[in-house]
């Protein structure tokens, strides 16, 4: 059974880890984000009397 040249692995390694990171990097941008809509509730503030 005939080895591979050095060179045939890393041209392997080399195309297997760019569709790896393409893969990856697609996958992060093709997500469209949702929007968080913030409820309109009035803060409201009470305020503290410490007595010390």
């Amino acid at each position: 059974m005939p080895q591979m040249a050095p060179l045939l692995w890393f041209n392997l390694f080399i195309m297997f880890s760019t569709t790896f990171l393409m893969f990856l990097i697609l996958n992060y941008f093709i997500k469209v984000p949702s929007k968080v809509e913030k409820a309109n509730l009035p803060h409201s503030q009470t305020e503290m009397n410490w007595k010390w």
